[in-house]
């Protein structure tokens, strides 16, 4: 106990240099504090981390998210295949356009969209009503068709999508890669956020870099690029003056400051992977014999990991809630992730959700805690989390 008081570990640190510093600064001695060269400078690193074609950047993921269901041109009554264990913007973003979210549930080791149970659900929701029942949602869904699968790379390993795109090909379904939590992981040595028609990265303070909010989508197709440029700034088309909005938009733009620092953010990407990679490498190593929990699984289809969090998985899950109390007793703290979308109060209302459904995202729910992780963390702070979880089990 005494060791614990000694070591401050805290949830998460950006990793910020004075070069970022500098760079946020130096704009406000510009006369661009919004779509100047420092996004064109942050969309062009991505073009050269990535390969894209283009590179869009926006406000936030949830904002990248949200252009990419326009561009795939979903709206009212469709319905999308998604994930019921993920952060609530993948389902949101579907709601704004009035989309029936179709929950496939995840699959037990990575937490990533089952595959197989998602082939099956594509088959029955383009055969008859009959075979898509058991796929809809106890109520308020308006009978729409199947155009599109939303899949998310959870806690920043990359889903299966070969399997995935595999099962959309047929069907000519848009697939949307949120990819908000898995930046610089590559799948069978393809880059996160190119496994699909489109795919959106999110900047939050906790993600592997970051412009404090901000988001950016990628993508090689052309059409939904334009789309998606013309959205994110009022509806403005290519050639259109001030004033004048070919298309119903949104104000969704980045400003010159977020941009700024996540190009020099961007400059270290490898830097910053390395060292939660690192982190990551400790937490095996300090957690590896303790009986209680289990520790995150890699897939063989990853390549390479970007470690967005650290999320351990308690095996009793009666105990999680009491684990978590006492870790925060002990000046660890600590998160349930990620508590399922189906059995959020919002949905539960709008579409007769009850526990039970998805068992292996509620189980994930139940049992799964996200323990200190960034790329700051120290080798010292990691033996205090692991000191504190063998005292407390």
């Amino acid at each position: 106990m005494d060791y614990l008081q000694k070591i401050s570990v805290p949830m998460s640190l950006p990793d910020i240099t004075d070069k970022e510093r500098e760079a946020v600064a130096k704009v406000m001695s510009t006369n661009y504090l919004s779509m100047g060269p420092y996004v064109q400078s942050f969309e062009q690193s991505f073009r050269d981390f990535t390969g894209a074609k283009h590179a869009i950047a926006v406000n936030s993921g949830t904002a990248g998210l949200h252009l990419c269901v326009r561009a795939a041109g979903w709206s009212d009554g469709d319905r999308v295949i998604t994930t019921p264990f993920s952060f609530v913007s993948s389902t949101n973003v579907l709601l704004y356009e009035r989309i029936t979210p179709i929950f496939v549930d995840a699959e037990p080791l990575t937490g990533n969209i089952d595959t197989v149970q998602l082939k099956a659900a594509v088959e029955d929701l383009n055969s008859s009503e009959a075979a898509a029942a058991k796929w809809l949602p106890p109520k308020g869904d308006n009978g729409g068709k199947l155009k599109g699968i939303l899949a998310v790379d959870v806690f920043g390993q990359p889903a299966d999508f070969d399997a995935i795109n595999a099962a959309a090909k047929p069907y000519e379904l848009p697939v949307i890669e949120d990819s908000c939590e898995a930046l610089g992981a590559m799948y069978k040595g393809r880059p996160a956020g190119l496994l699909g028609d489109m795919g959106v990265f999110a900047f939050y303070p906790n993600k592997q870099i970051t412009t404090a909010e901000g988001g950016l989508v990628v993508t090689n197709d052309d059409k939904a690029a334009a789309i998606i440029r013309s959205q994110r700034n009022q509806g403005r088309a290519e050639g259109d003056t001030w004033l004048a909005h070919t298309y119903l938009g949104f104000n969704y733009r980045m400003d010159e400051m977020s941009a700024a620092l996540g190009t020099v953010q961007m400059s270290r990407i490898d830097e910053l992977i390395r060292k939660r990679n690192q982190a990551a490498e400790w937490y095996r190593e300090e957690l590896s014999d303790i009986d209680e929990i289990e520790l995150p699984h890699t897939a063989a289809t990853t390549t390479r990991d970007s470690w967005f969090v650290y999320v351990i998985r308690v095996k009793d899950a009666e105990r999680r809630d009491e684990v978590s109390q006492k870790l925060k007793a002990l000046g660890i703290p600590v998160r349930p992730y990620f508590s399922p979308i189906h059995l959020q109060p919002y949905m539960q209302e709008r579409f007769g959700y009850e526990p039970g459904r998805f068992p292996v995202t509620e189980d994930l729910g139940r049992r799964g805690l996200a323990i200190p992780f960034s790329g700051m963390i120290t080798r010292e702070q990691i033996a205090a989390v692991g000191a504190a979880l063998r005292q407390v089990f």
